[in-house]
């Protein structure tokens, strides 16, 4: 295994947040690397999720992972340990990513040659969800421990995201979680979202969203 480059990236306050992301975009889709911004709450299960994700397309497409954080490395350790080339980034006590910083992490990375590119954004619900890192698609994680009320506390998030992957559903007997209310609550504020039950530990669920992957890469080739 390669050895793990870390980088500390910087905020540049003089860049148009909107612009950068735009050109970040376009210059992926000339690539033909696709980008998926993935947002939650610290415990949700980003890290298990991504490996699950990577063990099952890893043999179909090459895979990057940005694991950001304020620091360690041990995300970004487990993700290249699974097959995907791997950064980590740290943010030096910010609690989001931008598109600036984004795109210092995509260069670093070294995506040309990448199909599928996951960023695995600062743990939380708040603050990710008011920037545009450039990628294609947003994805939320909500795990079953959190709670269904999380879309009534967090609206943005739940709203900007076209894909809701609902983790650790193989836990759900052991906590009061409604998945239909969940649904519901979330449908309300974003009709079109698309929504994953997943067990990241035993595997339910992983290959629907995996095939939702293969789909996108399909539709931008």
């Amino acid at each position: 295994m390669e050895e793990l480059k870390i980088y500390k990236i910087q905020k540049n306050i003089h860049e148009d947040n909107v612009k950068v992301a735009e050109e970040t975009r376009q210059e992926l889709k000339r690539q033909g690397t696709y980008l998926i911004n993935i947002m939650s709450s610290p415990g949700s299960g980003k890290t298990t999720t991504l490996v699950s994700t990577i063990n099952s397309l890893k043999d179909e497409m090459k895979i990057g992972v940005m694991e950001a954080d304020v620091d360690s490395d041990v995300d970004a350790k487990a993700v290249q340990a699974a097959g995907a080339k791997a950064i980590q980034l740290h943010t030096g006590g910010l609690c989001h990513l931008d598109a600036t910083m984004t795109k210092q992490g995509i260069d670093e990375l070294g995506v040309e040659e990448l199909d599928v590119v996951f960023l695995e954004n600062i743990g939380n619900l708040i603050c990710p969800a008011g920037y545009d890192t450039g990628a294609m698609k947003n994805v939320a994680i909500l795990s079953v421990p959190e709670g269904d009320d999380k879309p009534l506390k967090y609206p943005k998030i739940f709203g900007k995201v076209q894909v809701l992957i609902v983790n650790k559903i193989d836990a759900i007997e052991h906590f009061d979680f409604d998945f239909d209310l969940l649904e519901k609550r979330v449908r309300k504020l974003n009709k079109d979202i698309i929504i994953f039950p997943i067990s990241a530990k035993t595997g339910e669920g992983v290959e629907a969203w995996s095939n939702w992957i293969r789909e996108e890469l399909n539709r931008k080739g």
